[in-house]
């Protein structure tokens, strides 16, 4: 494929693939994310960066999932990015100077465009919660929400060796 004009499109070095013509499974939204951006350009480039408030709307069919939600300080939201290309199987990030596979980013744009925030609970009034700590589009399909459990999730020995030089892990 060629060097897009489209400042979301290609970027030298990048790689697209042809998607098979068939799904493999379905997904059931369970709802919409609110947030305040409404173009790509506008939001964080990682749930970290961002201190807004959002709101997830449960979709009302699911709101007896919600019960015990409430004990959580924080989630796992689990969503769906929508506007994101699929067909990218090597990406370079605009803050890196050389292109990576897609497994090695957290990048929206991938074959199975899933996100994943670790979000804040604010508070829950129906089947709507304000959380903190989302980084995608007004609009957003939601497709799954987790208990995020601190003694289970968290791994305070994982790192990223990306500006340290490395070996390649062993296959």
């Amino acid at each position: 494929m060629t060097v897009s004009e489209d400042p979301f499109g290609p970027r030298e070095g990048e790689i697209s693939l042809q998607l098979p013509e068939a799904f493999d499974a379905g997904v059931y939204f369970i709802g919409r994310i609110r947030t305040p951006w409404g173009r790509r350009e506008d939001c964080p480039k990682n749930a970290a960066e961002s201190s807004a408030l959002c709101t997830i709307e449960l979709d009302a069919r699911f709101e007896e999932g919600l019960e015990g939600v409430g004990t959580c300080t924080h989630l796992i939201a689990l969503y769906w990015m929508d506007r994101a290309p699929r067909n990218l199987i090597r990406q370079r990030p605009r803050r890196y100077d050389e292109a990576r596979g897609v497994f090695a980013l957290r990048s929206p744009a991938r074959p199975n465009p899933i996100a994943l925030s670790v979000v804040e609970l604010i508070r829950i009034e129906g089947t709507r919660l304000t959380v903190r700590g989302l980084d995608c589009l007004d609009g957003t399909p939601l497709i799954d929400l987790k208990p995020y459990f601190a003694s289970a999730d968290a791994r305070p020995q994982a790192r990223v060796g990306w500006h340290a030089a490395r070996s390649e892990p062993s296959r």
